[in-house]
């Protein structure tokens, strides 16, 4: 019925992070742009010092000005306010602009990185964990990323003009500046106060997020159970309860990280409400009104910055809570793991299993003690019931999981020492249901070979069952298969599944036959493009139709991960054991010798 919110449960991979190891992953990101962010840098301190500078012209000015009152003194003040204006507007702008061009590139390679990292894991980790919540930690979190950043150069900002600030101040009145310095932990303190606590709404803030995104993909695609079977008002229910308690946790985070400016903007208020008491006094004691203006509006820049800067760890938990996403994605641990790389330029197909030990989860094993020798070009088929380890086989033959004990040898060679990538190109899987990416039937078959030309994308296609079933697409092999290969039959999706497979050519074949329902001719198209495949080859295949079975040079017969019975299907049949009764409960009605008992 969908993922329904409860509490808001981590991930596995997922890990705390200090503060100190995530700033210091983010610096390694933007090392490469060091000339870049001394740019950023010069230009921050160039605008901070315009900026503060304006007041201080006007200050002075306002002197001037009471002494003498002339014209050319106003419009000489007022020209040089707006070109201090001016320069500092430029400067934040080309600082703007950079500082977006710098963050881009850091996500950029960021989301690389974690997509990278995820692509990479084995399909462990995908039985493990939503589809969903991955997706939003490669999107949604990667992005917020930015955050971090953004807050970074507007601290700096903040703190270059503090340090010039207080200069100034300390060149107006030396005890007032104290006075001032000396209110401004009591600020930064509050503002501190809120770090913990935003640090955990921005975290449930993102688990909630995530599992709402993964509700929503599960929803989307199994939508078509979902209508058969009415449910449409159960999963918009689900929806609706895990949107509400979104809302319940945004609203929290809302609150509390609005709740820090009031406070602070109260804190600076009784704060200046104090100085401007004491600079009051003091303008008793002499000083001009030209300086108490600029010690005044000097206050009035002093807060803003000052509460950024203290208000600034509890904001930047909300950033740092997405990297800390990002970088548990990125740094999670494989579960299988390569001891070596070494290269495979060929591969005969010679298959050993040697007592090899094998579970999913560490709490039920699926294969105990399991050997097997396959000869190269071998064709073997692996019969028995539901959650006999059939799979599994073939699964580890392919490298997508890893076993926990034991030996599993490819021409020789242990598994975990071959170079991963250049294994794979020699092994071809035929799922028993086959996933069509989006493009045309061309685009899919040639998949596995992006190099291929299209000749030698039309020789495979037409090898399968002599190309016929390729007449019957709209626009041949140029045909769109929609999502998912929608817009192909299921016996059409199979039948591009074997050419894709046929024009890598692989050494080792390991094949799950679909068991979906087609009509009797796609069917025989499918079988002959199965026999196409299989020549010359080593294969594994999870056997459900007759025909492959009676056809395989060893028939191996499983039970509970263990092997039973093996020989060919003759061997098998004279026996009269598990193999021949598992023929006659669901094999022999495809025989085409087979009669339907009558009724009494």
């Amino acid at each position: 019925m969908g993922f329904i919110l409860d509490g808001l449960d981590t991930e596995s991979y997922d890990r705390n992070y200090s503060d100190k190891d995530l700033l210091k992953r983010i610096v390694d990101y933007f090392r490469p742009y060091t000339k870049e962010m001394l740019l950023v840098g010069f230009l921050l301190l160039l605008n901070s010092a315009t900026s503060t500078a304006s007041p201080i012209l006007i200050a002075r000015g306002i002197d001037m000005v009471a002494q003498h009152p002339t014209l050319n003194m106003i419009v000489l003040l007022a020209v040089g306010v707006l070109l201090l204006n001016i320069v500092a507007w430029i400067a934040n702008y080309i600082r703007r602009m950079a500082s977006a061009r710098i963050i881009g590139d850091v996500v950029l390679k960021v989301r690389e990185d974690v997509f990278a990292a995820t692509v990479k894991h084995d399909l462990s980790f995908y039985d493990e964990h939503s589809s969903g919540r991955i997706v939003s930690r490669v999107t949604s979190d990667t992005q917020d990323f930015s955050a971090v950043v953004t807050l970074v150069t507007d601290l700096i900002s903040q703190v270059l003009l503090v340090a010039i600030l207080v200069v100034w101040l300390f060149t107006i009145n030396v005890w007032l500046t104290l006075l001032l310095i000396g209110i401004t932990p009591i600020a930064a303190g509050i503002a501190l106060s809120f770090r913990r606590i935003a640090r955990r709404v921005t975290q449930q803030s993102r688990r909630v997020t995530a599992t709402i995104n993964a509700q929503i993909q599960e929803s989307i695609s199994g939508i078509v159970v979902a209508k058969s079977f009415r449910q449409e008002r159960a999963i918009y229910t689900t929806f609706a309860e895990n949107n509400r308690q979104s809302y319940r946790i945004g609203l929290k985070r809302d609150i509390t990280m609005n709740s820090i400016f009031p406070v602070m903007g109260m804190a600076s208020g009784l704060g200046t409400a104090l100085v401007l008491y004491a600079s009051g006094l003091a303008t008793r004691s002499g000083v001009s009104p030209g300086n108490w203006y600029l010690f005044m509006q000097a206050v009035g820049f002093f807060w803003w910055p000052v509460i950024n800067i203290a208000s600034f760890w509890s904001q930047f938990q909300d950033g740092l809570s997405a990297a800390e996403r990002v970088f548990a994605l990125i740094d999670a641990e494989p579960k299988v793991v390569q001891t070596a790389a070494e290269p495979v330029d060929a591969i005969t197909g010679h298959i050993e299993f040697r007592n090899l030990r094998f579970s999913y989860t560490g709490n039920e094993t699926v294969l105990p003690d399991f050997s097997l020798d396959i000869a190269p070009r071998e064709t073997v088929a692996l019969v028995g019931h539901t959650g006999a380890g059939k799979s599994s086989i073939a699964r580890l033959v392919t490298r997508f999981y890893e076993f926990q004990d034991g030996r599993l040898l490819i021409d020789g060679r242990d598994i975990r020492t071959l170079d991963l990538a250049q294994y794979r190109r020699h092994i071809g899987l035929v799922p028993q249901e086959p996933f069509l990416f989006s493009g045309t039937v061309r685009d899919n078959i040639r998949y596995g070979l992006p190099e291929a030309t299209d000749a030698q994308v039309l020789a495979a296609a037409q090898r399968i069952s002599h190309g016929d079933w390729i007449a019957d697409l709209p626009n041949g092999l140029d045909t769109d298969v929609g999502e998912r290969g929608a817009n192909l039959s299921m016996g059409q999706r199979q039948l591009v599944a074997l050419a894709r497979v046929l024009l890598k050519a692989p050494s080792i074949l390991v094949l799950d036959e679909a068991t979906a329902s087609v009509d009797p001719f796609t069917e025989a198209q499918i079988q002959e493009g199965l026999e196409t495949l299989m020549r010359d080859r080593t294969a594994i295949v999870i056997a459900h139709r007759l025909s492959t079975i009676k056809h395989a040079d060893r028939i191996i017969v499983m039970d509970h991960g263990r092997i039973i019975e093996e020989g060919t299907h003759a061997h098998l049949m004279a026996q009269g054991g598990h193999y021949a009764a598992l023929y006659n409960t669901y094999f022999r009605h495809q025989s085409p010798d087979y009669t339907p008992p009558v009724d009494a």
